[in-house]
């Protein structure tokens, strides 16, 4: 199909080469062209100019954005899409007083959402994740991580990422799937939590390998649930099966993951909305990049990544949301953003670059994803008529989305 968007009131994140990734200063650079025009063929952005340089384009579709902003879709590089069931009643639990670390010891939390994985079949918990995953589709998002973790037996794992892998064969979003079974120890190890890590590193691993059922793996290194050790452990058995690691650190407490994850060329470190000066120091001058969930944040209402930090130390930054049933019950990459301007200070420009082309690297996907540059995937958002970018953040609340395009195709 061809496909040309004229009269952009703004194209954003326009890049002739796109970088890999934006730190520091630079994520304060949006480039832009106003009055513009989008060329799409057979799913690839073809082109883009000025209107006053349009090229030859006749005899196709053709789409009047005049008055609107268009820009990458998101690239939400941390997601728990797949799970059953939901926890409203620990959200009144946490309203109740209740911290979320004590309804976890009261047999709530990961282990609760496992619980009730293992009871859904595979049918039912495809048709579940499904239906979110057209939801934050129409909400904008192009690129999705999908982690496993709330199986935590070996054919709960597999069953959660052999739908992530389905939802990826039947519809127009890239999908990169994340193994993560060591999220929290299961009832059966609670006393035992070594002979979790031996049967993740022992039967997991090897099976979820041999059906190539994951991009990357993970580990929840956190007081009370897996320590730096163990992620060492579990990341070093990793590496025999190519799987780069993707990891949540620092979300109550600093404990040395950071440093640890950067040894092993971790991709992403995410969550740290507890850091310290040295985990900064750690993360200079290397590959891995910082994620912020900052509706997570907002939800369980504990502090917020210092994203204004991060940058002005020269470091990346990427923002995604942690859809997941627990802590984060919404995949709206729209709020993410909106969130991280209010409560984490960061400018307008910081944070779409953080949400497109930091979010891509996060996920593997910098040649294909992130930026309109010639060549890549025509992943777009087009907005409704607006004064201009800066009123997404502002009008956190409305939904300023006109229509998705993924694909090259209109999403329904």
């Amino acid at each position: 199909m061809k496909l040309l968007l004229t009269n952009i009131k703004e194209l954003l994140q326009v890049r002739e080469i796109a970088p890999t990734k934006l730190c520091g200063a630079q994520m304060k650079e949006l480039p832009i062209l106003k009055n513009a025009w989008v060329f799409i063929h057979k799913g690839v952005i073809k082109d883009f100019g000025t209107m006053d340089n349009i090229g030859p384009y006749k005899g196709f579709k053709t789409l009047n954005c005049s008055g609107k902003t268009v820009l990458p879709a998101w690239c939400d590089s941390h997601s728990h899409l797949v799970y059953a069931g939901n926890r409203e009643q620990e959200f009144v639990d946490r309203i109740n007083g209740l911290s979320y670390q004590e309804i976890a010891e009261n047999g709530g939390g990961i282990v609760n959402s496992a619980k009730k994985l293992q009871e859904t079949s595979e049918k039912d918990l495809f048709e579940q994740s499904a239906k979110r995953l057209k939801e934050v589709m129409r909400l904008g998002t192009g690129a999705l991580e999908i982690k496993s973790g709330y199986g935590l037996t070996t054919e709960a794992e597999l069953k959660m990422l052999r739908v992530a892998k389905k939802l990826a064969s039947k519809y127009p979003i890239t999908i990169k799937t994340t193994f993560l079974g060591a999220h929290a120890v299961p009832p059966e190890f609670k006393n035992n939590k070594e002979g979790y890590v031996d049967l993740i590193c022992n039967e997991m691993l090897p099976k979820i390998s041999e059906q190539k059922l994951a991009d990357y793996m993970d580990v929840f290194c956190e007081e009370g649930y897996f320590s730096v050790s163990d992620m060492d452990r579990i990341l070093s058995e990793g590496k025999k099966y190519k799987l780069i690691p993707k990891v949540h650190v620092n979300q109550f407490n600093s404990i040395g993951g950071i440093a640890t994850a950067v040894k092993h060329k971790a991709l992403s470190v995410d969550h740290l909305e507890v850091l310290t000066d040295e985990d900064l120091e750690a993360l200079k001058n290397t590959e891995t990049m910082p994620v912020a969930l900052p509706s997570c944040s907002y939800f369980l209402s504990i502090p917020y990544t210092p994203g204004r930090k991060i940058i002005d130390a020269g470091l990346p930054l990427a923002l995604a949301t942690d859809y997941n049933p627990g802590s984060t019950p919404s995949g709206n990459m729209n709020f993410v953003v909106a969130t991280a301007c209010i409560k984490m200070r960061l400018t307008p420009e910081e944070a779409i670059n953080a949400a497109t082309i930091n979010g891509a690297y996060a996920m593997g996907l910098s040649e294909t994803h992130g930026s309109i540059t010639k060549g890549k995937i025509a992943n777009l958002i087009v907005t409704k008529k607006i004064p201009s970018y800066g009123y997404l953040p502002y009008a956190f609340g409305s939904n300023l989305i006109d229509c998705v395009i993924l694909n090259g195709q209109e999403i329904k």
